[in-house]
Formats: C-alpha cells, structure tokens, sequence
C-alpha cells in the first residue's frame, strides 16, 4: 500500500512518536525512582494475579460509589485496548495490503464486530464525560478542563478517523468486510454515491495515513495527561504496601536524623507513583468530610499539586539535590490542608488505584511537629498531657482505673493468669461518657463468665491522636510501654471498645515492633501472637454461644454510626449489625452512608483535640443525617464517635434523641 517513501516517512514518524512517548514517560520514571526507598514488596506474581484481575475485569472503576460512570469507563477501556491492536494491525497494513493480524479466523470474524461495537460505545462513553465534565460540571471535575478537552477530541478523533478509513478500505476491498457493520454501512452509502475507483482508492490512502497521523499525536500527548494512568495505574495497584487501609509506616527514630515530609525529595518513591498515577476522577474528593464540610482539604488537588510540584523540581530531583528544594509548606500545602483530615480512610477506601492520600497527610505533619514544632496551638496541652500522665485530658494516671471502683473488676497484676486483658482506652477511662460504656462491657463479660482483668495505671494511652496528628516520638513511646506492660503479664487476648485502639493493637503495634530494639526476637513473637478482637466481635460471638442472652428487646427507631476505623479501616460492619439486631424492633434505621461508605464523626486523626474553625462542623453534617433517619436512638461503637455525636445532637436542640455505645443497649436488655 505504501510506496518506498512513505514507508521511509513512517517509519521516521513512528521512530519520532517513540521519542515523544518514552522520553517524558522515562521522566517520569527517574522521578519516581528519586523518591525514598521503602519496604520492599513481596508476593510479586501473587499480586500480579490480583492486579490483572482487578484491573482487566475493571473492578477499579465498577465501584458502588459511581455505577453509571464506571460503566462509561468501561466501555472507553476496552476499547482503548480494542484500538490499540487494530492500531498495529493499521500500521502493518501500510506495508501489507489487506493484512489482517487473526487471519481468516472464526475470532478474526468476531474481532471485526467487537472494534465496530467498541467504536460505537467510545464515542457514547466520550459524550457522557464531555457532558458531564463540560456541562453537569460535579465540582469533582473542575481541574485540567483543557487536558480533559484534548483527550476527549482524540478519542472521539481517532474514532472517527478508523471508521473513515474501515469504510474506504471495505469499499475498496470488499471481502475485508467480515462483520464489520459499520464500515459496511458506510461502504454501501460510498457504492451508492457513485464515487469512481481513483476517488475511493484516494480516501483509502488518506484515511489511514489521518488515522495513523491521529493515534501517533493522541501516543506522544498520553506522558503529558491524566491519561497517564492507563500507565501508572495498574503499576500502582501491583506495588501497593501489604497494609490496612490509613495504616501508617513506622518511623526508625533511633537512627534517622530527618522525619516526615518537608520537601519533594521526602515523598517516598510509592509517594511518588501515586501522585503520577492519579486519574483525577474526584471520587475521593466527593467522600472526603472536609471537603464536603468546605474545609481547605481536597484528597485530589494533594495529589494533584504534588506531581506538579514533582515536575517544577525534576532537576533538583534526579540531580540528588532535593534539599535545595523550597518547603513544601507553606506554598504547595498550606495548614488548613493538612490540618483537616480525620484520616478516616474514605479516601483511599473509593481509590480506583488505590492511592495512599493519609501516608502523604500525616508525612507533612509529621514534618511539622517533629522537625519545625509547628502546629496548631490547642496541640500543646494534648502532647503535654499524654506526656506526663499517658491520655490526652491530663487527668493523673494514677486515676486510671477510679471508674472500677465498687464494680469488683480485678487489676491484672493482681490476676495475671486471666484470660482476657480488657484494653480500657482513654476515653473509657476518663471521660464520662466512656465511663459508662467501660461499666456496660464490664457487666456483659462477667455475665458471660468470662475471666478478665484491666492494667490500671499501668495501662498507658494507645497513641493513635499522637501518631496520627505527627508526634510519632510520643507515639511510640506510649506504645512500648503498654507492649512492655503486655509481656510483663503474659497477656494472650485483648478486648477493646475503642476502634482506635483496636486498629493500633492489632495492626500497627506488631508492625512498630520491627523498629523497636528494647524487645528481643522472642519477645516480639509473644506480643505479634496476642489475638486482639474489638468489643462488638466480642458481644456478637457471646451472643451466638449463648452465653449472653438479650431479656427483652424491642427498641424502636434505632439507628447504627458506623465508625471509620471500625467499618472502613478493619472491615467490621456485621457484628455490631448481629448484636443490634436482636434489640431493634422492626429492623435498624439505615443512614444514607452507612457500612463501608460510612460518613465521619469528624474525631479521628487526632481532630478530637483541635477546633474545627474552618467551614461546618463534620459532627453537624452528621448529625442532620441521623436525623433524617427519624431515629430517637443511635447506637456507636467508638467513644470519640459516641461524644461527636451526643455534641451534635446538643447542638442542633434534639437532646431528646440518644446516643448509645452497642455495649450499653445490650447490657440494658441483657439477663
């Protein structure tokens, strides 16, 4: 088809694509591999499988939170690589006249209606995103409107341009024609016009040097775009940690020197695949609380601001020199960013590629208080408290264990062989409300006839506000004196009522021990090997052993908050449902966002001790959820969400509703 010098032209064409292509894509690569070195990834051909799974199956689009719009993906996806053969057919067809790659094959025949079907449903799914992004205008979509633009006027382009060039080359060679209907149509209406054999053959030759013209410019712009992520993606998704949901790495203060996120050249290199993997689809912006409480945070625009931030420094990057970098704050994040998240893990839990947005936010903080003594100044009297009496209200910790007082609940130094360790918590430990679901979980154990004891004021705070505001130095200091208290007495099993403690003691503590030399090897086994189970497993397992049994139910208009680090963060959406569900009359009340798309109480990431001054306060948006909900009662299982919300209720004048952990309405109900 092509004479000796065009194929002379495209093979230089094709050659100058390339360079356009890897140049920026290689980059991109060095940028990522300047970033600092982290865990190595394990299980590579495991993961692989997952990864292929998860992203041809396009069950990284086909979430619940966006059904329609992921199937619009859908169909822009598969054609992508639908086009993406016929392109190589294309290009070997210029020096093959009526080459076809599958031959005269039964699937060469059903390829040619799948790239008609294909081109068809491209240019339905392009004209939803151009309506959407251009017209609708969710503020999901209001970033790059001209990146957005050009990408849609190549897909719809290239579209275009094939069928142009399917219908001359079928009107040219008819036997071509296998079951593409489309080309055929149009080859029909080409017969019917009457154009003469040199105008056809004219337009063939036109069309496919339009066409190859249009997917090598759409080639060279991809390492430019958002499209990126057709790349990056699915290297994200393979590369991702083996690690919860928010679960944060451990840092080896012993041995660094520098801690956190103060310039570009601190972003991990996973840090940095993640900003070039973005597909700035918003989801996480339109499940983020502070954003949807119109605070500064928006999840998408941190991603977004750093790849550019990633790519102004390049040089300064790739030359090793990252230190000669201005702060990141102020100027690419400010405060009100980085103070905003309750790191409640909506975020990343919508993530097609599964960016780690909290890692980047409690990096900065870290930053921030560890390096520069820089936050918000409400702070102080938090770190100093946990400082001098382990729990963030300053009450004495020899005060720990004054809510046991005439309950007859044993101390463990006194019985050191018990069964279980109740892990009381801060909050249940001081604060008045926490005090009486403490009293209720203490009721419904020992009704059970189970043995177990508290640590008292041997029983230090967990450390979640700590690490997760940034102070990771008060963090693991609080957290190597509870574990040094675990081996102390042997203990096997903890129960918890706080899921902040849960998730720390079961997660993130065994992890920490890698960092931590005050342990020995077998100490560290003995401490990874305690089973940790939070209350509602507890309740709901005692309950189908029989062992506690509900006296009287029949609570009506209930409703259940689900906490973040509960649901989200562990995956616990079901007990606490079986437990509630024996005392409900008529079944729970469901919120609008409940189960793993619950909605924040706006306590978490250490937000419990700050003033919310920005935009609404999250407990309120809340709170108007539960009411809409007609509920007179709503059950929690987290002090903090319990408080966050009792707040909100009072604020809104609806005292008359109330607010009760799961332990409370069940000790109530219980023989």
């Amino acid at each position: 088809m092509l004479s000796a010098t065009e194929k002379i032209v495209f093979a230089l064409m094709a050659a100058a694509t390339a360079l356009a292509f890897l140049a920026p894509l290689t980059l991109r690569y060095r940028i990522i591999r300047a970033g600092r070195s982290g865990p190595r990834r394990t299980g590579l051909g495991r993961r692989l499988g997952a990864t292929l799974g998860k992203v041809l199956l396009q069950r990284c689009t086909l979430k619940n939170e966006r059904r329609f719009t992921g199937v619009m993906h859908v169909f822009i996806f598969y054609g992508a690589l639908t086009f993406d053969t016929m392109t190589v057919n294309h290009a070997l067809e210029g020096f093959f006249d009526g080459f076809f790659l599958f031959g005269q094959t039964g699937f060469g025949l059903l390829f040619s209606l799948v790239v008609d079907v294909f081109a068809v449903l491209v240019l339905a799914g392009t004209l939803f995103f151009i309506v959407r992004r251009f017209i609708v205008r969710p503020e999901a979509y209001r970033t790059t409107r001209l990146d957005s633009a050009l990408i849609y006027a190549f897909l719809i382009a290239v579209t275009l341009s094939y069928l142009y060039f399917e219908a001359y080359a079928i009107a040219l060679h008819p036997e071509t024609a296998r079951l593409s209907f489309l080309g055929s149509a149009l080859a029909d209406r080409i017969a019917a016009s009457g154009s003469s054999a040199a105008a056809v053959i004219g337009h063939f030759k036109t069309s496919w040097w339009l066409h190859i013209l249009l997917v090598f410019g759409f080639i060279s712009y991809v390492p430019h775009s958002k499209y990126l992520h057709m790349l990056a993606g699915p290297f994200n998704v393979l590369l991702r940690p083996e690690r919860r949901c928010g679960e944060l790495e451990a840092l080896a203060l012993e041995t660094s020197d520098r801690f956190g996120v103060e310039k570009s050249a601190d972003f991990s290199w996973k840090d940095n695949l993640d900003a070039f993997a973005c597909m700035e689809c918003g989801r996480c912006q339109d499940v983020c609380p502070a954003f949807i409480s119109e605070k500064p945070l928006s999840p998408k625009m941190l991603l977004f601001k750093q790849e550019r931030r990633l790519l102004a420094e390049r040089k300064l990057l790739l030359a090793k020199k990252g230190d000669e970098g201005a702060p990141l704050m102020p100027g690419t994040f400010e405060e009100g960013e980085v103070w905003s998240c309750t790191t409640c893990g909506a975020c990343m839990h919508v993530c097609p590629v599964e960016i780690e947005h909290i890692a980047k936010i409690v990096g900065l903080r870290r930053s921030r208080v560890l390096m520069e003594s820089k936050f918000p100044a409400e702070l102080n009297a938090t770190f100093r408290n946990m400082e001098t009496n382990s729990n963030p209200w300053g009450i004495g910790f020899a005060d720990r264990a004054a809510w046991t007082e005439d309950l007859g609940i044993p101390l463990i130094k006194d019985e050191p062989e018990t069964d279980w360790l109740y892990y009381v918590g801060c909050a249940g430990s001081f604060d008045e409300t926490g005090k009486t679901t403490s009293a209720a979980l203490a009721s419904l154990l020992k009704r059970a006839g189970l043995a177990f004891a508290v640590l008292g004021p041997e029983e230090k705070c967990c450390g979640d506000s700590a690490r997760r505001l940034g102070n990771e130095y008060l963090f693991q200091q609080l957290a190597a004196e509870n574990l040094a208290a675990f081996l102390r007495y042997g203990v096997k099993r903890i129960v918890t009522a706080c899921p902040h403690g849960f998730n720390l003691l079961k997660h993130e503590y065994p992890r920490l021990m890698d960092t931590l030399s005050a342990f020995s090897e077998e100490d560290k086994a003995a401490l990874r090997a305690i089973e940790v189970v939070h209350h509602t497993e507890l309740l709901a397992r005692l309950l189908r052993e029989g062992r506690l049994k509900v006296a009287s139910s029949g609570i009506e208009d209930l409703t259940y908050h689900d906490p973040c680090y509960l649901a989200r963060h562990n995956g616990i959406t079901e007990a606490p449902r079986e437990v509630l569900s024996r005392l409900a009359r008529g079944g729970l009340r469901k919120l609008d966002r409940s189960g793993e798309h619950g909605f924040c109480c706006g306590a978490g990431g250490g937000l419990m001790w700050t003033e919310e001054s920005l935009g609404t306060r999250v407990n309120h948006l809340r709170t108007d959820e539960v009411l809409a909900s007609g509920a007179m009662t709503v059950a929690t299982a987290c002090p903090f969400c319990k408080t966050m919300l009792a707040d909100g209720l009072k604020d809104k004048g609806r005292t008359d509703v109330a607010v009760m952990d799961v332990a409370q309405l069940l000790a109530e109900r219980t023989a």
